[in-house]
């Protein structure tokens, strides 16, 4: 398939109902309004292809950029792809969602998103502190630095109420997926999240509203999940 046979099938599964969710979130046109689970037929025919994921994330139609990072081939990508993936992710649907997840399936991950997080960017950090989430949701925890992990939930604990607001999403997150996910972090993460207690978020044109990861880590406690690993990071 080319680009233009993917736009036209994109084009044809859009509903006004998803893009106006879609718009409400943050994304802007062009866009078509393409539920997720809507593009899977279409992956299933390409599979990865990296050069049409190119082609596709360059549009700057949302959908197009997402239904990218579906058939991206993340080892074929280079630190500077992600770079100019990153700087054309105008949101955090993009950031955390496509960015950050094919990210996660590199060997360059964690190298790389530790810059995000030392940039000082919102969208950036927030990627890079939800690449983190995807990762430790996925990979063995042999696989990472103990002490680096507890460094990174003591900077949580330091800056996470004066970061930008997305970017407290992504870190409040990370508290919770270090607690069920990385158990050799667990009771640090427990600690963490009570610290840091509930954290406001402004949204535009509503009312601010409060995250809490203690509250959501007991919840997957009761229900046995401490431990979880996903098979792939990618549906």
């Amino acid at each position: 398939m080319n680009i233009n046979m993917v736009m036209d099938e994109l084009e044809a599964l859009g509903k006004e109902r998803t893009k106006k969710i879609y718009i409400s979130n943050g994304a802007q046109e062009p866009l078509f309004g393409v539920a997720t689970g809507g593009m899977k037929p279409i992956a299933k025919k390409i599979k990865k292809n990296q050069p049409l994921a190119e082609e596709l994330y360059n549009t700057g139609n949302y959908d197009a950029m997402y239904f990218a990072g579906v058939i991206a081939d993340p080892k074929a990508m280079t630190e500077a792809d992600f770079e100019r993936w990153i700087d054309a992710a105008y949101f955090f649907m993009l950031s955390d969602y496509v960015v950050a997840v094919t990210l996660a399936e590199t060997d360059i991950a964690q190298e790389v998103a530790d810059k995000w997080i030392a940039s000082g960017e919102e969208l950036r950090m927030s990627a890079g502190w939800s690449c983190y989430c995807w990762l430790l949701g996925s990979r063995q925890d042999s696989e990472f630095s103990e002490s680096k992990l507890a460094k990174m939930l003591d900077l949580v604990e330091q800056t996470i109420h004066d970061s930008p607001e997305r970017t407290k999403y992504a870190m409040n997150n990370f508290i919770y997926t270090v607690a069920i996910s990385y158990k050799p972090l667990h009771d640090k993460a427990v600690r963490t999240g009570m610290a840091v207690g509930p954290v406001e978020v402004n949204r535009d044109k509503a009312k601010s509203k409060f995250l809490n990861a203690s509250e959501n880590i007991q919840k997957a406690v009761d229900k046995g999940q401490v431990g979880f690993k996903r098979k792939y990071v990618r549906c």
